[in-house]
Formats: C-alpha cells, structure tokens, sequence
C-alpha cells in the first residue's frame, strides 16, 4: 500500500483515508496545516492512486490492510480520518483493532443508503455496463475535473497530481469499492456501528453536499457525545472546498482528544 508521511514522526499520529475512486493526494490542502501539529499519514488504498489492485474491496478487508500498515509503522492510537466512504474503513478499523484507533472523524460519510441522493448524469454513465468500462478507460482530463465538480458547491483547483491518480484508479476497484461499500452501510448504519464502541467521533458535512443527504449527520447524533459540524456552502469534498475550515475543525478535535486523553499528573511525593 502506498503510503505518504508528513510532519515529525514523534508527534502525535493523524491517519488520512481517502474516499472510492480518489487518493491521499485528495487531502493535500489540508495536510500543511495538519502536519504543524501531528505525524500525517496517507493512505492509497487498494486498487487507487498509487497502490496496486486486490482480490477483495470489502470495508474489513480495507480496514485490515490498514492495520497492517500502522502495526509495520508501530503506531497506536492514532486519530483516524476518513472521507466518504473512507470514513467506513475508519469504522471497521476501529471495531476491528480498537487499541490502534484514539478517535475517529468522518467527513461527508454517509450513514446508510437510503441517505444517498440522486446521483448526476456523469456518475450513472461511469457506475453500470455498457458505457461505464468504455467510458472510464478513454477518461480525458477535462472529464476527471468535471466529475469532481459535480460533487462540490464551490468551485475548486483540481492539480494535475490529482487527475493521475484518479486515472490510475482501474474501472473494477471502482466498482467493486462502491458495492462494498454499500454492503457494508446497508449491513449495519455507520451510527450504529460507531455508537456500540464507545470512540470519540466527530462528523463533518458540508450542507450543499450533493452526493450525500446533509441532514443525514443527524442520524450521528445516537453516537454518544459525537460532535456534528456542518460547513455552509460546502459540498461533498470539505478539504478541496474550505481547506482552511476543514483543518482547524481537525486539530481541534485532535486536540480536545489529547487533553482528554492524557492520563492526570502525579503528584510529588
């Protein structure tokens, strides 16, 4: 699996996973800031940007391979941030491997199918036979940047970096990362899921979110003490839209879980 680090090592660590179809590149606006205060790790996951395909895109498969990248790093807990459906391998790797993961944030991470809203013309030709294999090979640049402006408010700068990587991305780890996904949400919500473990979790949506229903987040609120932000005129990519917002919402959060976190201080004797 491809990995990139950012900031010093011996700070705190801060996991990045990116949603289907998409790479580590997706948080590179964010990762400045981030990296002032914690050891930035991204992730290509399987099949994307610059790791190579797999057998399986199941979300436990994913979220394994993703604790075999922390355990070979010796890192434990760690903040975990996904987007999208990145936020479900978040998930399943802190139901599978607990004592790996500190807190949890998802970003535009829809709960459960039925949340999902009608997708746009570009999305319905790339997703089924018989255009979608035919289209997603011939993919031009212009067609990349288009298909991520359908998901977001605000108009954005989509880098060169960015559109190899999505060229990388082949047409069955697409696919099958989607039906994954969805098995994984319909199987069991993403609340649910999260408020049986007992992690701090905070949830982010931009409120003119076009893939995803933005009043959905209110499904987050049986997390006990989840923490739910919504960002104004912000669609489905927070990082690339307000960059700025995105990272102070995360190192606060990260932050307050320190704090919290940090066992209370012996006296002298």
């Amino acid at each position: 699996m491809h990995v990139v680090h950012d900031g010093p090592r011996q700070a705190p660590p801060l996991l990045l996973i990116h949603g289907s179809g998409a790479s580590g590149v997706t948080w590179s606006p964010v990762v400045p800031a981030l990296a002032d205060h914690h050891h930035v790790v991204r992730v290509d996951l399987p099949g994307c940007g610059q790791s190579p395909p797999a057998s399986s895109y199941d979300v436990p498969v994913q979220a394994s391979r993703v604790a075999a990248v922390l355990d070979d790093l010796g890192l434990s807990g760690v903040a975990v941030v996904g987007h999208s459906s990145g936020g479900y391998t978040a998930t399943s790797l802190a139901e599978q491997r607990p004592d790996l993961v500190r807190s949890v944030a998802l970003i535009s991470s829809g709960p459960r199918p039925d949340a999902l809203r009608p997708q746009p013309l570009i999305f319905r030709v790339l997703m089924g036979p018989p255009f979608g294999p035919l289209v997603w090979s011939r993919r031009s640049d212009a067609m990349i940047r288009r298909g991520i402006g359908a998901t977001t408010a605000r108009s954005v700068d989509i880098t060169d970096e960015a559109v190899a990587d999505l060229k990388r991305t082949s047409y069955r780890a697409f696919r099958m990362s989607l039906r994954r996904n969805t098995a994984y949400i319909a199987e069991r919500s993403v609340p649910d899921r999260l408020a049986a473990l007992g992690v701090p979790v905070l949830v982010v949506f931009g409120a003119a979110d076009p893939r995803w229903d933005p009043s959905s987040a209110h499904q987050y609120e049986v997390v006990p003490n989840a923490r739910i932000e919504s960002l104004p005129g912000v669609g489905h990519i927070p990082m690339l839209e307000a960059p700025e917002t995105t990272s102070e919402l995360l190192l606060d959060w990260t932050s307050r879980q320190r704090v919290v976190g940090t066992p209370p201080m012996t006296p002298d004797a």
